[in-house]
């Protein structure tokens, strides 16, 4: 069963920040809430994948996200189990398929996400002939997206420090995952998806982060047709767009934004001149030029 939509980031969550004391730039003292940052080690079957540093909510949506996006997770994989003990920070995923990734797991490379991502060296062959629906793309969804996301509660504006990626569908947030690496908040939804059997062909996914060649490769292996970030670029996240019809908007803040990829599929149904800049309180990562 599908949980009502939309699910959203609750910064009032205890087990996700902590209050600490500081001092300023003038010697005062400050209380202030910052992220925690834990391991969660993710075993699928027998066989021990990763650990990754995570925030600790949605373990079971961020082991098969991550398992599904490595390609370890088969679309028809049966899981008999996802099995989290918070005591020993571990996540074991059960399928009825036996499993073996010796070799794959000793191809891992770290990437450039925050909190250091992890890809395994054969992660590219999952693109080889994937060529992703060409849905058509309104900029007035883009900017009733951005307004709502910017505009949301969230750990972010709690505690700062943190990436958030959501799964939207046309001018609708659906899924609103946070964590400490951009690359978690995606297999978080990822996982979200698959636990729930949720379409991708209709989807958009809008992220905080750069859109690097591993933000592209997930969304793309996910089957979402759209990517947008409030930030910026990188030349082999571009290249890998183009090459399997991703569309891919980046720098969008307020009024503006750029499109690298996809350009034919925009629909341009809403006037720049007529949409409202952002509230600096409200301010995303990214909100910086980059």
């Amino acid at each position: 069963m599908t949980p009502a939509y939309p699910i959203l980031p609750n910064p009032a969550n205890p087990y996700l920040t902590r209050a600490v004391t500081g001092t300023d730039q003038t010697g005062a003292e400050v209380d202030i809430s910052v992220v925690e940052e834990r391991p969660l080690t993710i075993y699928l079957n027998s066989q021990e994948i990763v650990t990754a540093m995570t925030i600790g909510d949605y373990p079971d949506y961020l082991a098969l996200g991550f398992l599904r996006n490595q390609g370890m997770l088969h679309p028809d994989d049966v899981v008999t189990a996802v099995e989290y003990d918070e005591e020993i920070e571990t996540v074991v995923v059960r399928t009825e398929r036996q499993t073996s990734y010796e070799e794959k797991v000793k191809k891992k490379t770290r990437t450039s996400g925050c909190a250091v991502g992890t890809v395994f060296g054969d992660m590219m062959e999952g693109l080889e002939g994937l060529i992703l629906p060409a849905v058509p793309l309104r900029t007035s969804w883009l900017y009733a997206l951005a307004h709502q996301i910017n505009t949301m509660p969230s750990l972010y504006l709690e505690a700062g420090a943190i990436h958030g990626t959501v799964l939207c569908e046309r001018d609708r947030p659906l899924v609103y995952m946070e964590d400490v690496g951009r690359h978690n908040a995606v297999d978080k939804v990822a996982g979200f998806m698959f636990r729930h059997g949720i379409a991708a062909e209709d989807k958009i996914l809008y992220t905080t982060g750069r859109l690097t060649s591993e933000m592209v490769i997930k969304t793309a292996l996910m089957g979402i047709p759209v990517l947008a970030s409030r930030s910026g670029f990188t030349a082999w996240g571009v290249e890998i767009a183009r090459q399997v019809g991703l569309t891919l908007i980046g720098r969008m803040r307020g009024q503006r934004f750029l499109c690298l990829s996809g350009e034919e599929r925009l629909i341009r149904d809403a006037d720049p001149a007529m949409q409202v800049e952002e509230s600096r309180k409200n301010r995303r990562k990214g909100g910086a030029d980059d």
